[in-house]
């Protein structure tokens, strides 16, 4: 099983603004070092330019982020262990804070490349249950189905960070 992850973000402007400009020039060496890390699968691509976002086709100030990686270890590492983190750290200069979950996870078959819809529908039914095996976060991580239960892994270390 790989590991699906989609997150959004509400911009506080316009991509091309001034204001995202700090935003925009991390994307390529961000989204570079996410392509190269040990265990990444795939990402979503707004376009060839590497500095490309996915934005969503109804609303406009939505920006989304939607991979799979080989496991939760690989995700964790990627996102709290490489320059990500200082990016991450900074979201609420370019990014509205919302009161609903807004970053969701859940398992895939190897080999299947997930819709954007079907992260979509992950995120509604988070937010409509709560963490559940279908749908979950960092700090509700539910393993794979017929997966051993680890007792401490490093979402569980840090799994706070995820409600920054």
């Amino acid at each position: 099983m790989h590991l699906a992850q989609l997150n959004v973000a509400h911009m506080r402007a316009p991509k091309e603004s001034p204001e995202l400009a700090d935003f925009v020039a991390a994307l390529e060496p961000i989204n570079a070092i996410s392509d190269a890390a040990p265990g990444f699968v795939w990402r979503l691509k707004g376009g060839p330019d590497p500095t490309d976002t996915v934005q969503h086709e109804y609303e406009e100030m939505l920006l989304i982020n939607f991979s799979v990686w080989e496991s939760r270890d690989a995700l964790w590492n990627f996102v709290y262990r490489t320059r990500h983190l200082d990016v991450l750290r900074r979201r609420r200069e370019w990014f509205h804070r919302v009161a609903e979950p807004y970053s969701v996870m859940w398992w895939i078959p190897e080999g299947h490349t997930p819709s954007l819809a079907d992260g979509m529908a992950r995120l509604d039914l988070l937010r409509a249950n709560g963490p559940t095996p279908e749908a979950f976060t960092f700090t509700d991580f539910h393993e794979p189905p017929d997966a051993p239960q680890h007792a401490e892994g490093p979402a569980g270390r840090l799994a706070a960070v995820d409600q920054v």
